[in-house]
């Protein structure tokens, strides 16, 4: 930055990381609001939209050659009204433009985001990602750039509407899918998303395609749920639980983690998964800690464990804020540099480790060979365990308690360099996924202080994200802002309905039923089906998406079907079901035709196909805990248990009717809506679960 100014540009009252990062550029910028489109319209210019993160190199880049470069800003200025949007708190305009760029460029878009829209009806005629300050790459200058687009604006007017009455036209035919209300509901989308993911499956290295790589946390867990559902069958598909597994050995292995401190980083630049681009994400974290503890579960390799302990430590020390919420990012940068937070040099290394400590760290992470990293060391498992063990003719054992001493000593050491910015506002859809994450891991790995940090960030969200009934999306600095998305809401219900399985607490359920319900009142679209990305209230923008596909986040369609499809079974509520039902009949097409794309729809549909098991264990606190442990050592995915102490009296639905007995312990079993005759014994309660399981 070149420094406080003596004008600070309206981005100064801003509370996003990112959107303060823009405060004293010289670039009049406006945050998105009705006071900028309405100076665009006033005034006859075009707007100059740029959207970005707090944690995105190329949006530091481009910030620093063109939006702080004085004669830069004097020209956008005169040109265009200037609107910054943190893609994080408005993914709804994200969401919109992004699909416009890809359809006014045929290329995928990114961050930064750069579009030039009409001020009339917000349409845009005219975009890209990151343009450099000179001709590069390719690609124009960005002062020549804006200068001709301001050109065509003044001077084609016309054809400029016209383009955007089209893009209307194509927003609304991409909205506009026929459900088949007849057409049975079946397996075929889910084995033909297992045939397709085989097809793209790397398997020397695991994950899927080439470089770059990216950790899609939901594809492995279909591939670990497709497994375990044929796990009983005459073939157990053994093949995609190798999958699965290869894919989080080569992750957890490679340079994606961070092996001192924990954690994963975005995603990998190379087909072997060992150097990253080094930001760090809550919301890929998040579903990265919840899938190694089930992986745990499937499989009971130690390392998978491991890494979904490193991973919970990390979160908790480093991204929980001290009211109970998580911070949303790490940045890739220090200094000014990429990485170099990350990385080192033999020198550094040998100073701090004594040969003892150096030789084993040096053969098991690689730096006994050439650097890999731009003449530095980026850590990545370079040989196996045993393999050091052999060399170095020392017992594992041995050999990884030195290595973690090692560890311990230079995650000091790099605690005391620049630590990349921590972007400190926490998204209500990226909370739910670590909440959710973190209470799978504390059941699976048998961690209590995880559920309780989970616990703890649902009632931060709880006491301060709910405003006058309905949730908001950002909280940053005391406050809570913006209208809650359909992530938000499905996000937060699913993780709800997790947590109540780590620990029962009727204050959480009824969130939960609070967050279905305003799903189904503001967001459900009752003729079609599906969920809008907005709630019906929300402000009115130039398109209304109602995204199906997962990107990098799960599909909130998907999410939202498969909790309220959990919810209705466990009340016994129909409004719920009817919605999840309505809302996979919508989205049937799409889910047969490209089924590897929507594998978070696929979860919800297997549990239509085959309903989830919800098992109800009603008694005193200890023992229902004790029966809800024992229930749970396995991995199950559609098998939900909740252990309601006694005294937990006028539940809602169909939950009232699994009341306790005095002096025992009691469970129901029920599939689907359908209910077995109650247990008072765990023995006879496993022996019910292994016929099911049969």
């Amino acid at each position: 930055m070149n420094g406080e100014r003596e004008h600070r540009n309206r981005l100064a009252s801003e509370t996003s990381p990112y959107l303060l990062q823009h405060a004293d550029n010289p670039v009049d910028w406006y945050p998105w609001s009705e006071e900028a489109l309405a100076a665009a319209r006033e005034g006859g210019k075009p707007i100059l939209l740029s959207i970005g993160y707090s944690a995105c190199h190329w949006c530091h880049v481009m910030a620093h050659e063109s939006f702080e470069d004085e004669r830069t800003a004097e020209l956008m200025n005169r040109l265009f009204v200037n609107i910054k949007v943190d893609r994080e708190e408005r993914p709804d305009i994200d969401r919109i433009y992004q699909t416009a760029h890809q359809l006014l460029t045929q290329r995928p878009g990114g961050w930064p985001l750069t579009m030039f829209i009409d001020p009339d009806g917000q349409r845009p005629f005219f975009g890209g990602t990151y343009f450099p300050n000179e001709a590069r790459y390719g690609m124009p200058s960005f002062t020549d750039l804006i200068a001709r687009v301001a050109s065509y604006f003044a001077e084609r007017r016309e054809d400029v509407r016209g383009q955007g009455r089209q893009m209307d036209d194509i927003l609304a035919q991409l909205a506009r899918l026929e459900p088949d209300g007849e057409a049975p509901l079946t397996r075929a989308a889910l084995d033909a998303a297992r045939r397709e993911m085989a097809e793209s499956f790397d398997r020397e290295f695991g994950g899927f395609g080439g470089a770059p790589k990216f950790p899609h946390a939901s594809g492995i867990e279909r591939l670990l749920r497709h497994w375990r559902a044929s796990a009983h069958g005459e073939e157990p598909d053994v093949e995609a639980l190798y999958m699965a597994s290869l894919t989080l050995t080569r992750m957890a292995e490679g340079g994606l983690c961070d092996h001192l401190g924990g954690g994963f980083y975005r995603y990998s630049v190379d087909r072997r998964w060992q150097i990253p681009h080094f930001e760090k994400m809550l919301y890929d974290n998040g579903p990265l800690l919840a899938l190694y503890a089930q992986a745990h579960l499937a499989t009971g390799e130690p390392e998978f464990a491991r890494v979904a302990e490193r991973c919970a430590d990390w979160l908790l020390t480093d991204m929980q804020s001290a009211e109970g919420g998580f911070y949303a990012s790490r940045d890739a940068d220090s200094e000014g540099e990429e990485g170099r937070y990350y990385v080192w040099t033999e020198t550094e290394v040998r100073e701090h480790l004594s040969g003892e400590l150096y030789e084993p760290f040096a053969y098991r992470f690689g730096l006994n060979g050439d650097p890999n990293f731009e003449g530095k060391w980026h850590l990545a498992v370079r040989e196996p365990l045993g393999a050091v063990a052999r060399a170095l003719q020392r017992s594992e054992q041995d050999l990884s308690t030195t290595i973690e001493r090692a560890r311990t000593i230079l995650l000091d050491v790099r605690s005391r360099r620049v630590a990349p910015a921590r972007d400190e506002k926490q998204l209500a859809s990226w909370n739910a996924l670590a909440i959710r994450g973190l209470a799978i891991a504390g059941k699976a790995i048998g961690r209590d202080d995880l559920i309780a940090a989970a616990a703890r960030a649902a009632d931060f969200l709880q006491e301060n994200m709910l405003h006058e009934g309905r949730l908001l999306a950002s909280y940053k600095d005391g406050s809570a802002r913006f209208d809650a998305y359909l992530d938000d809401h499905a996000f937060l219900l699913d993780a709800l309905l997790e947590l109540l399985q780590a620990q029962w607490n009727r204050r959480h359920l009824d969130f939960a039923q609070r967050l279905a319900d305003i799903l189904l009142d503001h967001f459900f679209d009752e003729d079609a089906g599906g969920f809008f990305f907005t709630a019906d209230d929300h402000e009115a923008l130039m398109h209304r998406p109602k995204p199906l596909a997962d990107e990098s986040m799960p599909s909130g369609n998907g999410i939202a079907a498969l909790g309220l499809q959990r919810l209705g079974f466990l009340l016994g509520e129909a409004r719920y079901l009817s919605a999840a039902e309505k809302t996979l009949r919508y989205a049937s097409g799409v889910m047969t035709k490209h089924a590897h794309a929507h594998v978070t729809l696929l979860s919800a549909l297997e549990e239509y196909v085959d309903n989830p098991e919800i098992v109800i264990i009603r008694g005193d606190i200890e023992e229902v805990g004790r029966w809800r442990d024992a229930v749970m050592k396995i991995y199950a995915p559609r098998r939900l248990v909740y252990a309601i102490p006694r005294e937990s009296a006028d539940l809602p639905g169909a939950l009232a009717e699994r009341s306790a007995r005095v002096g025992a312990t009691v469970a129901y079993r029920c599939l689907g809506s359908h209910c077995s005759l109650p247990v008072t014994s765990l023995d006879a309660l496993a022996g019910e679960l292994r016929e099911r399981s049969t």
